[in-house]
């Protein structure tokens, strides 16, 4: 078996049943078989997935695994020498994983590849990670991109060639199951965000590569499948915190809290001043302002874990 797929699922139903489609339309000349683990939907997604399309491999959860978790449930039991982590919300274009296939397999010094994220659109999407540190809490990507371009590559360039990464988002991302066996599946204390980020670094210290392959193009649906709740924002303050506390230490993990409340703290103060200015009558600026203060409130209370 070329290629093992893994799909997690969480009450995307009609996304995810897109993502299939491509899957079956697009992949030609590779033998692979697909998984779509399901965590917990209520949207009847189980059900109609595998009449649909019954040849995949359904794994049903009866709560909401998370990311990583329900990942790692396929990866344990993939027959691939590949594993392919999809999205629910991408939608595989033409060669797509032909593209990523072809660099694995030339490329034996590669853990993980990934490909070029596009909007709906067809616009690129930043599909490439850099390791979090705090010249990225201090300063937005848009400016470390411009001034340091060979340290931040992202979509604001072109590139007509692979090239060697720090990680790749994990809307589609090609890893090797050879490396993955030296070096152990995705972190389950992440729920959602940053695992790949983690696992890439797992995989470098290892002595692994990763690349980003320009010619291989995936729609991307952002956000389709987390939402963009003030739940997924802590999920993603609680992914954040765990990096660091893991990979940094705990000086530096003390340094990213602080920063990130004084951040927060200051983004409250000017959005509150812009509402009384405003005297409550913007929406968009109201619901930044309870966002804030909600995100404040949880860090107070020690950040617990609530999924």
């Amino acid at each position: 078996m070329d290629l093992s797929i893994i799909i997690i699922n969480y009450n995307t139903r009609d996304l995810t049943a897109d993502c299939l489609e491509s899957v079956y339309r697009t992949i030609k000349g590779i033998s692979f078989e697909v998984f779509v683990v399901d965590n917990a939907s209520v949207d009847g997604s189980a059900e109609f997935l595998k009449s649909k399309f019954p040849d995949i491999n359904l794994i049903g959860n009866e709560r909401n695994l998370g990311f990583a978790s329900a990942n790692n449930q396929a990866l344990k039991i993939m027959q691939g020498r590949y594993a392919l982590l999809l999205n629910s919300d991408t939608v595989l274009k033409e060669s797509a994983v032909f593209e990523l296939f072809s660099f694995m397999e030339t490329h034996p010094e590669a853990a993980m590849a990934c490909g070029q994220l596009l909007n709906a659109d067809g616009t690129k999407q930043n599909s490439i990670a850099g390791f979090p540190n705090l010249l990225t809490l201090f300063f937005n990507m848009p400016l470390l991109e411009h001034l340091f371009p060979e340290k931040f590559p992202s979509k604001r360039y072109e590139y007509n060639h692979q090239i060697e990464i720090d990680s790749g988002i994990g809307a589609c991302l090609m890893v090797r199951k050879e490396a993955i066996d030296r070096v152990g599946m995705l972190d389950e204390r992440y729920f959602f965000f940053m695992e790949e980020t983690d696992w890439a670094l797992q995989m470098k210290e290892a002595g692994w590569k990763v690349f980003y392959v320009p010619n291989a193009f995936i729609y991307h649906l952002q956000g389709q499948s987390i939402g963009q709740s003030i739940r997924s924002r802590r999920i993603f303050y609680r992914s954040r915190y765990i990096f660091f506390k893991k990979w940094r230490g705990p000086f530096y993990y003390s340094a990213v809290r602080s920063i990130i409340f004084l951040r927060l703290s200051l983004n409250w103060l000017f959005t509150a001043i812009a509402c009384l200015f405003t005297a409550g009558m913007k929406k968009n600026l109201n619901s930044k302002l309870s966002i804030y203060s909600r995100l404040l409130s949880w860090h107070l209370k020690g950040c617990p874990d609530e999924n």
